[in-house]
């Protein structure tokens, strides 16, 4: 799955993504299993937004996206914070950037932009090659009961001066997926007209035991699984998933 035009509005629609969240977890994590390096993996980074914030917190950071508009993004951002991140465009079920890292995150839901049960596993196959022994792999999923009763069926608006958007969701072609229509109508700032793109992006996710299986088959050590943020165990209703786990 890759952005279009939603890259260049992506920082814009999603300000209030709460990503110095995902930064103190990290930086817990990293305290909590007494991991020493600082090298980190940040696959599918999208616009870049917490790779600059993880080099701001320390981390030796690597980005890898499958968008070239949103690596564009990601690389201005960059090098308007004076940071140097060195970015790939990969698939992340593909990944190859011939290192390994101390810690591989997959934030913000992109690990559900996978539609395959194949290819969530190769992904966890390449992560696990391209960790060093005792390095984390941490990602966040939805939860199936965001998709089902969240998402599903759902319609969002977004309405402010220069940019608003109408966001439909529907069941999507496989258990525990959603389609998301996106239509956004963005201010050009010479004509005060509007101009209106269409995106349709597609996301799926699985029950959580699924992935705590597939990891292990991959070689991982599960460590842990939270949810929403906090250091509590998924329920029922929870909406974000955590997961953390160890190459051996």
């Amino acid at each position: 799955m890759t952005y279009g035009k939603f890259a260049y509005l992506y920082d814009d629609l999603m300000e209030e993504v709460p990503y110095d969240r995902w930064v103190e977890m990290v930086l817990k994590l990293k305290s909590k299993y007494n991991l020493k390096g600082d090298k980190l993996l940040d696959l599918a980074c999208g616009t870049g937004e917490l790779s600059v914030s993880l080099t701001g917190a320390g981390f030796d950071v690597i980005g890898v996206d499958l968008s070239g508009d949103m690596l564009a993004v990601a690389n201005e951002k960059a090098e308007n914070s004076g940071n140097q991140i060195p970015l790939y465009q990969q698939n992340m079920v593909e990944l190859d950037v011939n290192t390994t890292f101390d810690i591989i995150g997959i934030f913000c839901d992109s690990l559900n932009y996978l539609q395959s049960e194949e290819e969530v596993i190769e992904t966890f196959h390449k992560v696990l090659q391209h960790l060093d022994s005792g390095g984390l792999f941490i990602f966040d999923v939805h939860s199936v009961y965001k998709i089902m009763e969240v998402f599903m069926n759902q319609t969002f608006t977004h309405d402010q001066e220069d940019i608003c958007y109408i966001w439909n969701c529907f069941q999507g072609e496989y258990p525990y997926s959603v389609e998301h229509e996106l239509t956004f109508f963005v201010q050009d700032s010479n004509t005060n007209k509007y101009d209106r793109y269409d995106e349709f992006h597609s996301q799926r996710t699985f029950p959580v035991n699924q992935y705590q299986s597939w990891l292990s088959e991959a070689g991982f050590e599960f460590l842990e699984m939270t949810a929403d943020f906090t250091d509590d165990s998924p329920t029922n209703d929870s909406e974000r998933i955590f997961f953390v786990a160890r190459k051996p």
